[in-house]
Formats: C-alpha cells, sequence, structure tokens
C-alpha cells in the first residue's frame, strides 16, 4: 500500500469533493450513526477501514457525518467499571432491567432490556443521569427514583419491580469511568481527526454523498473531553438485553467534533 504525506492525502480529499456525488458502500439510507460517510471516503480513498495511508497513521482517525444529521458518533465502547462486577450484565439488566419490547414476540418471553441514553444535564424517564465528579476523576452513572417519572404507568410499576428486586437505593457497586481510563480508550484512538462532513441524496433507494468539508483536527484535549460531558455533549448510551450486550458507547453529538482539539483547521 502506497503511503502519503499529510498533504497528498488532503489533496486526494480536495479531488473527491470536486468530483461530485458517490454511491454509498452501505445499504442504509436515513442518519443512523451507521459510519458510512467515512466507510465511503475510505474506499474512494483505495484503503482499508481506519487504516490510514500516511506515516505514523496510528496517531489519525477518519471520522465523517451527513451534513444534516443529529445522530451522535460513537467514540468507543466502554463498560464501566468494576469491571469484576460485570456493571451491566449483572446488575444492570436482572435489577433494573424491563421487559424487552420484543419479549415473547422475536425473543423467549422472559427477555430482558437496559437500554439508556444518558447525559450529565438531566436525569432520564427512568431516573437514571451522568455526574462527573472531578475531585474523584470519575464519571459516574447513577439513580434517583424520585427523578423518575412516576406518572407514567409503565415506569411507576417498572420502578416496583426495581423496589422488589434491589430497592430504590443507590446502584451498589457504583458504576463508573476513571479519568485515566478515558484518557487512554478514548484519547489514544483520536489524538488527531481527519473530520469530513457530506451533503447526501437517495436515488433509487440507495444513498449517495457529496463530501463538501474537510477539517483537520489535533491536540485532542482530555479536559475538552470532561466539558463536553458536562455539557451534555457526549452521552453514555447502555444497550443490553438478556441474550446480548451490545456494549457500553460514549457518544459525541453531531457538530461537537472540533470541541475536542485544540487546534481546528478548516481545509475545505
Amino acid at each position: 500500500m502506497k503511503l502519503y504525506t499529510k498533504d497528498e492525502l488532503i489533496k486526494q480529499i480536495r479531488d473527491i469533493c470536486n468530483a461530485n456525488w458517490h454511491r454509498s458502500v452501505k445499504k442504509t439510507i436515513d442518519t443512523r450513526n451507521d459510519g458510512a460517510v467515512g466507510n465511503t471516503l475510505e474506499k474512494l480513498l483505495g484503503i482499508e477501514e481506519n487504516n490510514l495511508p500516511i506515516p505514523n497513521a496510528r496517531e489519525w482517525e477518519l471520522k465523517g457525518q451527513r451534513k444534516h444529521s443529529t445522530s451522535p458518533i460513537t467514540l468507543k465502547h466502554i463498560d464501566p467499571s468494576p469491571r469484576a462486577a460485570k456493571i451491566v450484565t449483572k446488575i444492570l439488566l436482572p435489577l433494573y432491567g424491563w421487559p424487552h419490547a420484543e419479549a415473547g414476540l422475536k425473543y423467549p418471553k422472559e427477555e430482558m432490556s437496559f437500554r439508556s441514553t444518558t447525559s450529565a444535564t438531566a436525569y432520564t424517564n427512568r431516573g437514571f443521569s451522568v455526574v462527573v465528579d472531578r475531585a474523584s476523576k470519575k464519571i459516574c452513572f447513577v439513580f434517583d427514583s424520585m427523578k423518575a417519572d412516576r406518572t407514567n404507568m409503565d415506569i411507576s410499576s417498572w420502578l416496583s419491580s426495581v423496589n422488589a428486586r434491589i430497592g430504590l437505593g443507590p446502584i451498589n457497586p457504583q458504576p463508573y469511568w476513571g479519568f485515566d481510563d478515558l484518557k487512554y480508550e478514548i484519547g489514544a484512538k483520536i489524538t488527531n481527526c481527519f473530520y469530513v462532513i457530506a451533503d447526501t441524496k437517495v436515488v433509487e433507494k440507495h444513498e449517495y454523498f457529496k463530501y463538501e468539508s474537510l477539517y483537520i483536527l489535533s491536540g485532542f484535549s482530555f479536559d475538552n473531553l470532561v466539558k463536553c460531558i458536562e455539557k451534555g455533549n457526549v452521552l453514555i448510551d447502555f444497550d443490553a438485553r438478556t441474550g446480548h450486550n451490545h456494549g457500553t458507547k460514549f457518544r459525541l453529538r453531531q457538530g461537537h467534533w472540533p470541541d475536542l482539539y485544540t487546534s481546528v483547521q478548516k481545509v475545505i
């Protein structure tokens, strides 16, 4: 595989931006977090996924977004600590979960679900939130039953079941992510970033992209990441069911990639 300098790779992307519409390599035609913008660009560049053809490529990440998308971008899958407690599968799912929407249909009758897209700026309707504890250098996932929407009959019934299973006190042990772990897990992956934005259209049920903007983002700042969590621009997304844990994701709201870096250069 040929190696490019950073400037040569920028030129390649500029040529793609000037070449009008490109057919997506994926079959999705919506704005889900499917990676299609970046995957299609990688194919146009003739490179393997997440294998940028420049020296020290491990220091660079290619990220893309649809121009009008509001769907968050996954930064990294990171399950909470303490890892030995297997928080999601042994505590959250069996003790705080609820019947899966397709239990008895697609899945067995006993299938449970624990799905929660959670921020530090509000509580979910089930009473979950994220707390940034700078003193302890932790991001904590918390439960407060008094913040749950008790006017909702389904949630009220769920609270009663949680009370019977474990009680309505704080989650024990407390799920958390240490600053040092996050700095390594996320920071090492996206130290520097080629960030592209593409317009989209659908022709005969297939999506096409027109690449319009390229930003060179460098100098990932962990403190900026923590600030994004505090402002609710980074979400923590649990997605587990009895038969499968899809993993716990740190997800960045669209349009906030530049907020994570100390240097932002608009190239195109």
